[in-house]
């Protein structure tokens, strides 16, 4: 895996989370998931206050290839979105882990961020799949 931010948390199912250090995370797809999915279309952004379980479907990114669901990596409230990707969702593409950002949960009581995969272990998990 070329480009595995060592400051991220990540998922089986391919999101990361970035510990915004304020009880907040910010989210998107890894990289290995975008190259997956090829150019992206299409970024179906969550609602705002929308309380998500960790695991939970909220929200969706279209590609030329296909649809995928995207999960929430934590439990949480949904503060902001990335409206930006409503005219320019390519830039899941050329910036998953910057601007390609897709949203901003406050974090539920007792959510423990190293549950999730260092990138040392989300790489073994790519290279396995492959």
């Amino acid at each position: 895996m070329s480009n595995t931010p060592d400051n991220l948390r990540f998922t089986k199912s391919h999101e990361w989370v970035l510990d915004n250090g304020d009880g907040t995370v910010t989210m998107g797809i890894t990289d290995h998931a975008q190259e997956l999915l090829g150019d992206v279309v299409f970024v179906e952004l969550p609602e705002l206050e929308r309380q998500v379980e960790a695991g939970e479907e909220f929200s969706l990114v279209e590609s030329v290839k296909a649809a995928s669901d995207i999960y929430s990596p934590v439990s949480g409230e949904v503060i902001a979105v990335n409206d930006a990707l409503e005219d320019a969702p390519e830039t899941v593409n050329e910036e998953p882990y910057g601007g390609g950002w897709i949203a901003k949960l406050r974090l539920a009581d007792g959510v423990d961020l190293a549950e999730l995969l260092d990138a040392a272990a989300y790489a073994d998990l790519v290279a396995e799949s492959h």
